[in-house]
């Protein structure tokens, strides 16, 4: 049986929450997902939790900010011009919407608070700041597969 590596790909259910039992994402009842650890799929203090389970094993874990979704940063906090939003969008409180940055890349933000004016959102990670409880129950382990190899 393979234990998991930190570049393995790991088949498993996983169910991501907070310390005070509200569950924000569950694949439990769902088909497992597949993720090759060491590339960025999820973040670093849920891959790290990974290392040394094998197939078959359960755990829960709690991770702080530092290694889940980061801590708060007061300068992701900014005031847009109401014009624009779709006129359409109802916004309120806590809806959470997408932003494109500059280079063509999408990010969540969320709304604060607005007027006429202006709407003021956060572009934090919606978890910033929290710590994260991750379940998971490891399906299947393989090791990463091999770079191909080229000739020079």
């Amino acid at each position: 049986m393979s234990m998991i590596e930190r570049n393995s790909r790991v088949t498993l259910y996983y169910r991501i929450g907070l310390t005070d039992d509200q569950v924000l994402e569950d694949n439990f009842d769902d088909e497992p997902i597949t993720v090759q650890l060491g590339c960025g799929e999820m973040a670093e203090g849920l891959e790290l939790a990974l290392i040394g389970l094998q197939e078959g094993d359960e755990q829960t874990i709690d991770i702080g900010p530092d290694l889940a979704f980061g801590y708060v940063d007061e300068a992701l906090f900014r005031a847009l011009p109401r014009v624009e939003f779709d006129p359409d969008l109802e916004l309120e409180p806590g809806l959470i919407i997408e932003f494109a940055t500059e280079d063509g890349d999408t990010l969540p933000g969320t709304i604060l608070q607005f007027n006429e004016d202006e709407v003021r959102i956060d572009l934090n990670h919606p978890l910033a700041g929290q710590t994260v409880r991750y379940s998971v129950k490891i399906v299947a382990v393989a090791e990463a597969p091999e770079e191909p190899k080229t000739l020079h």
